[in-house]
């Protein structure tokens, strides 16, 4: 069993920047795939960013260009840069891998 611990949510004006932190309590160098999900309220959950093992990326269109997600095997952490932020990136932002979810941290882009 893996825990996945988000850290690095908060309140930011639009327009700024977070780095969001996923540290896992195992390795994650045996998950291929590490993504970071979000959930607006009354939305559905999200696919916003996936790495591979080899640092292939993916984004939603909606992120591209303004998020980058990176991972660290030798530290367990994935990691979700996001800059130009907008108020409608605000949710609760999971990481995922294998079959972990972590518990969430929330993000909020308010003037």
């Amino acid at each position: 069993q893996v825990q996945l611990v988000e850290s690095g949510g908060g309140l930011v004006q639009p327009g700024g920047s977070l780095r969001l932190s996923c540290a896992a309590s195992g390795s994650i160098a045996s998950m291929y795939l590490m993504s970071w999900y979000r959930q607006a309220p009354g939305k559905e959950r999200e696919l916003v960013a996936t790495v591979t093992g080899g640092s292939t990326t993916r984004y939603a269109d909606s992120v591209k260009d303004r998020f980058t997600i990176s991972r660290d095997n030798a530290k367990n952490t994935v990691y979700l840069q996001m800059n130009n932020l907008k108020p409608e990136d605000t949710a609760v932002y999971y990481c995922h891998g294998a079959s972990f979810w972590g518990q969430g941290t929330q993000v909020t882009v308010s003037s």
